[in-house]
């Protein structure tokens, strides 16, 4: 059977599955009950510095995105970092590390941008025990404001310069969470390993407003009639982080660099996404959230019994496995030909794909009189949509073989229209 076993930048786990820094891990209480569900690791959410207490609000922290069946996609949270006094926090790790020496336990931590600041708390944090410290720099709201989460991640120089003050007073690996509310995610990597990072973990929450109240007309969570910008998780950034994450993997300048994988991680088949594209682990907040601890069991069985079919022995196996597969647009083989086809015994003749083609698409989709829907290959772009929106299943993309004629073109298959052959392909004289 498969070994879930991990171990990211020496710190191992029963398996790859840790929960973010979030609500879920703001106590002792919360992280035990996740350790005997069965989660490999905990990041405890964010400590701040001694001094002025944190002060989160009394009224709604969320907002929402709902599927049309009321299923949860995306949730904005307005809470900040812990407000519960660092030494409770410390006291409260140390004995569950003590309790869980197998699992992995990681400190976040968020402390003004000031060397002291940093110099203070890390021998704090490394008396108790824990595993490696994660530096967050991502939150997108209220800290952000005052100088610290995003507003250091933001800027490449500050990443690097904090991240080399925890590697000089520190023994523990350190992580650098990076803030998705940037235009080129690879910058703050590159800082991130010049600083000596051990890792990078991405998404943190993107910076977002979900809704707004049209009868008082504000923003929603509401506060006493006031709302405010939050950070966004769930299912729904789960493609942007997707993408980020094979950003830092496929970069030369970060090519190496271990990935904790984060964003809208909700089933085994998720994580197996993430750690294809390069992650080496994955942390989860929205799910748990969503449908309590005990949901990583099915994480757990998913992807066991998915690296069973697939041969795999470790999740070593399956880490990166497809970022050799993600290219540039211009690197595509515009020579590859699809068509359409309906599977006549399986649809139920509703019509949406012949709609959509015909609204506003390609018009490649015929309807008879007694609703037979059938495809006009001449006109057929193999553009998708109709499989997209089919709510059956019953529209599949065939891939025209070598020596057919592509209707639409009239040109032939697999001949010197094959893309990478071509003479205007950029790539075509390292290709042959």
């Amino acid at each position: 059977m498969a070994d879930l076993r991990s171990e990211f930048i020496g710190i191992k786990s029963p398996n790859p599955f840790w929960l973010a820094s979030a609500p879920p891990t703001d106590k002792e209480y919360n992280v035990r009950r996740a350790f005997e569900a069965g989660w490999g690791g905990v990041v405890w959410k964010t400590l701040g510095a001694e001094g002025p207490p944190v002060v989160n609000v009394n009224g709604p922290r969320y907002g929402a995105i709902y599927g049309a069946d009321r299923r949860l996609l995306g949730l904005n949270n307005i809470e900040l970092i812990t407000d519960r006094p660092l030494e409770v926090n410390l006291r409260e790790m140390t004995m569950v590390k003590r309790d869980y020496p197998d699992r992995a336990l990681i400190a976040s931590i968020m402390v003004p941008c000031e060397e002291e600041a940093w110099k203070a708390i890390l021998p704090r944090v490394e008396e108790t025990g824990a595993d490696g410290i994660e530096l967050n720099f991502g939150c997108p709201h209220g800290m952000a404001e005052r100088g610290m989460g995003s507003a250091v991640g933001q800027v490449p120089e500050y990443i690097e310069m904090v991240t080399r003050w925890c590697k000089q007073y520190s023994n523990m690996p350190v992580i650098v969470k990076l803030t998705p509310n940037i235009t080129d995610i690879r910058k703050p990597a590159r800082a991130a390993k010049a600083g000596g990072a051990d890792a990078v973990s991405l998404i943190n929450t993107i910076n977002s407003i979900t809704s707004v109240d049209l009868d008082d007309f504000a923003p929603e969570p509401t506060i006493d009639g006031k709302g405010t910008h939050g950070g966004y998780c769930g299912p729904a950034v789960k493609p942007i982080a997707l993408n980020m994450v094979a950003e830092i993997a496929r970069d030369p300048e970060t090519a190496g660099l271990p990935i904790s994988g984060i964003g809208g991680v909700t089933t085994w088949r998720d994580a197996a996404e993430f750690l294809a594209l390069g992650a080496g682990n994955v942390q989860v907040c929205t799910a748990a959230m969503t449908y309590g601890f005990k949901v990583v069991q099915e994480m757990i069985s998913g992807l066991s019994d998915y690296m069973d079919r697939k041969g795999f022995v470790s999740t070593s196996e399956l880490v990166g496995r497809a970022v050799p597969n993600v290219t540039d647009w211009q690197y595509l083989n515009l020579g590859y030909v699809t068509k359409a086809e309906i599977k006549q015994d399986d649809c139920i003749k509703c019509g949406r794909c012949y709609a959509v083609c015909e609204d506003t698409s390609h018009q490649a989709i015929d309807m008879s009189a007694d609703r037979v829907f059938t495809v006009k290959d001449e006109e057929c772009v193999a553009c998708n949509l109709c499989v997209d929106v089919c709510p059956v299943e019953c529209i599949t993309m065939r891939k025209l073989e070598p020596g057919e004629t592509d209707l639409r073109t009239g040109e032939t298959v697999g001949g010197y229209n094959n893309w990478t052959q071509h003479p205007n392909n950029p790539s075509a004289t390292a290709a042959e």
